[in-house]
């Protein structure tokens, strides 16, 4: 049995939309509901019922005695051109205050000023267990594998293997384990995207469910200091891109980055997604060269990442976005100059180490914020963390020769 709380309705057109807690099971000869109403004049209304497509529809009548009367209806005719037999099961429950005996579209109907009331919206429940919220039965997830029609969620069971050694002062990194990010105002979601991380033993991917076209994320750095990315010495983006399922009709996987220099010039790379297979990490490397248009790139005020299609909206997963010259070090000149962070996760301290002495480090938090400065001038440091929140942080590394970058991760 389905219970709802009452509700007061007067004339209107589309009528009072109501989600089941329960899903109605409907069809064959099981057609019939019932629903409790109270009202002090003679009614007809409409109701239907909706699986967020299909429809059924069907007419009540009270008698206007202004007692509760509980009225059964049965969807056997057409009604508003709604289907005369619903057919599956619904979530759906609509109320249209104003209808008319032997009506068959609103076109017959005059909308006279009313009020009533209606309570306890019953029908056969469904014992379809891939809308209950439950994992059970064959079910692989809730509601989702087995006999259920939709796919469980498949994410990656590792992120992407390292970008290529390259200097920092090769690389400008929006969002990348392997370099310091730059600094960022916000990373902020659009289109009813979520966005989450997932972390990898330290290693942290971008998870973003995107329930419209269009719909995902974007790093702004309109009010960064220095503002804007600068990214005119750089020659080629790169990303790291895995999504889940087979989509079968062209949709196109979009980065964008938009030009600020006195207008709105955007530059743009697209990438379709039905060539390229599902549930496995591809990297992506393109020039400058590729991309849509050939805009400036001195003054960067976004790095926008959306999903664009009709069968894609995700979750999909992107690591490593980072633009670079397309320089490479060498593993001895790299080795040399990498510092280790133990342990890492940590509770409260790390201890950095390397082959250069350090003159200083400064902890950065995931908002470009310095949280910590140190001048150990050794090549072993503690950082004590025991007064910083979970999260993210960056420690930049100068050392003699360079700056390195290393990842901490605050428990």
């Amino acid at each position: 049995m389905l219970n709802l709380l009452p509700i007061q309705a007067a004339p209107f057109g589309n009528g009072v939309n109501l989600n089941l807690t329960t899903n109605v099971a409907l069809g064959g000869t099981e057609q019939t509901m019932t629903i409790d109403v109270k009202s002090a004049t003679a009614i007809t209304f409409l109701v239907k019922v909706n699986d967020g497509g299909d429809e059924a529809a069907a007419a009540v009548t009270h008698n206007g005695d202004n007692t509760w009367q509980t009225l059964s209806f049965t969807f056997n005719t057409v009604l508003d051109g709604k289907a005369a037999m619903a057919s599956g099961d619904y979530n759906g429950f609509v109320i249209h205050a104003y209808w008319a005996p032997g009506a068959t579209t609103f076109g017959e109907v005059t909308a006279d000023t009313r009020t009533f009331y209606v309570d306890n919206i019953s029908g056969p429940a469904s014992t379809n267990t891939c809308s209950n919220g439950i994992q059970d039965g064959d079910e692989t997830g809730v509601d989702c594998g087995g006999s259920c029609p939709d796919s469980c969620p498949n994410p990656p069971s590792a992120a992407p293997t390292s970008p290529p050694n390259r200097a920092p002062a090769d690389v400008v990194s929006v969002f990348s384990d392997a370099y310091t990010d730059e600094a960022t105002d916000q990373r902020q979601p659009f289109g009813n995207a979520v966005v989450t991380e997932i972390d990898f033993s330290g290693n942290s991917i971008i998870s973003a469910t995107t329930p419209l076209p269009g719909a995902g994320f974007q790093y702004q750095y309109f009010s960064t200091t220095p503002q804007f990315l600068d990214l005119s010495g750089m020659t080629h983006m790169h990303f790291d891109f895995y999504f889940e399922g087979s989509p079968s009709t062209p949709g196109t996987f979009f980065t964008v980055i938009a030009q600020y220099n006195g207008g709105s010039n955007a530059i743009q790379y697209n990438e379709d997604v039905t060539v390229l297979a599902p549930n496995t990490w591809h990297e992506i490397d393109v020039t400058f060269d590729s991309f849509a248009s050939g805009a400036p790139r001195d003054q960067i005020g976004q790095v926008i990442v959306q999903i664009n299609g009709p069968d894609i909206y995700g979750p999909f997963y992107v690591d490593n976005i980072y633009f670079h010259n397309n320089t490479v070090l060498s593993n001895d000149e790299f080795s040399k100059n990498t510092f280790k962070a133990y342990p890492n996760p940590t509770k409260d301290r790390w201890t950095l180490r390397g082959e250069s002495q350090i003159k200083s480090i400064r902890v950065i938090d995931i908002l470009g914020k310095e949280v910590m400065f140190l001048l150990p001038n050794n090549n072993e440091a503690t950082i004590d963390g025991a007064g910083l929140k979970s999260g993210i942080y960056f420690a930049q590394v100068e050392t003699l020769l360079r700056v390195d970058s290393v990842k901490l991760v605050k428990q």
